[in-house]
């Protein structure tokens, strides 16, 4: 009885000790998750060009935004976003994954380009990663921080550098890089990620501010069965889409710089995702090929552009 009681008392130290080596954050990184109405605004503000001509304000209101937690671990969370039309129309939106104490940074050159660049590990002690990836769940952008309280609020903010935003890059091509300082505003009842942009032309390694921007992005905690539609859709799918996250993964770890194509036959990659997902569905292709398929579509848009296709 008492060997007993010592190989217990000996779990419980165990577990405990792994509790309270677990960072403390990782609870501020949890109220990400949730059920959110979703409000998002940007508004160009100022520019160095007397001729600029600013662009109308973009807003986007209304909407409910799943948040789901699809892995979670005491120094990792990967959060997949489904935005929630109605019961019967979800749209699989970015993924962003967290990650405690990080030593490895994709930084984003332009022209779809990434390198990859291992940081000193002093400098991400105690700070948290967020690498944010598209909707094709290809690479998008990465930068680190930490969580402090200011105000009676806790923010986590970073400026990196990134491609040009779905909202942009389908209608304008006149910079090409997003130099994003993203602020996260965190509360019981959701967050505010806040974001003081500069619209960027770099051209033989120089860098000339074209516009500055104004975002704020709202996440109001709503009752979770305005998104049960989007669990749903999740639950269908997420076999499909784990599969492309293996895929990335498997690419992403081999490489030490990243060059994608924008376009491929004039299609975006998720393009040729989503068509691909909804024949997997519909059993048009076994799970014998479904490997090989998404390595395929992927693989298309590996390299570079010809000169001047790389921002359409």
């Amino acid at each position: 009885m008492k060997r007993q009681t010592g190989i217990i008392a000996v779990a419980l130290c165990a577990a405990w000790q792994l509790q309270a080596q677990a960072p403390k954050d990782k609870a501020i990184v949890d109220k990400l998750c949730g059920c959110f109405a979703v409000e998002f605004k940007y508004a160009e503000t100022f520019s160095p060009k007397a001729d600029y001509i600013f662009r109308d304000r973009d807003e986007i209101n209304g909407g409910v935004e799943l948040s789901l937690p699809i892995e979670s671990t005491d120094k990792k969370m990967v959060i997949q976003h489904l935005l929630v039309i109605n019961d019967s129309v979800i749209v699989k939106h970015w993924r962003e994954e967290w990650t405690y104490e990080n030593p490895t940074i994709w930084n984003y050159k332009g022209e779809k380009t990434w390198i990859k660049e291992q940081i000193n590990p002093e400098l991400v002690k105690g700070k948290w990663t967020q690498t944010v990836w598209e909707v094709s769940d290809e690479p998008r952008y990465q930068g680190f921080s930490q969580f402090v309280n200011l105000d009676g609020k806790t923010i986590w903010q970073n400026t990196t550098d990134a491609p040009l935003p779905r909202r942009e890059y389908t209608i304008r091509s006149d910079y090409n890089i997003l130099k994003r300082t993203n602020r996260l505003n965190i509360t019981d009842d959701g967050y505010i990620h806040e974001q003081d942009n500069e619209k960027i032309i770099r051209k033989n390694g120089t860098d000339t501010l074209l516009v500055q921007e104004k975002g704020i992005n709202s996440y109001k905690r709503v009752d979770e069965k305005l998104c049960n539609a989007g669990k749903v859709y999740w639950e269908k799918n997420k076999l499909f889409w784990g599969k492309v996250r293996q895929a990335w993964a498997g690419y992403v770890s081999t490489q030490n710089t990243i060059a994608l194509k924008t376009k491929v036959a004039g299609k975006v990659l998720h393009e040729y995702l989503f068509a691909l997902a909804k024949d997997y569905a519909s059993k048009k292709i076994t799970g014998a090929e479904i490997d090989d398929r998404i390595k395929a579509e992927i693989y298309k848009f590996i390299g570079q552009d010809e000169k001047g296709l790389t921002q359409q």
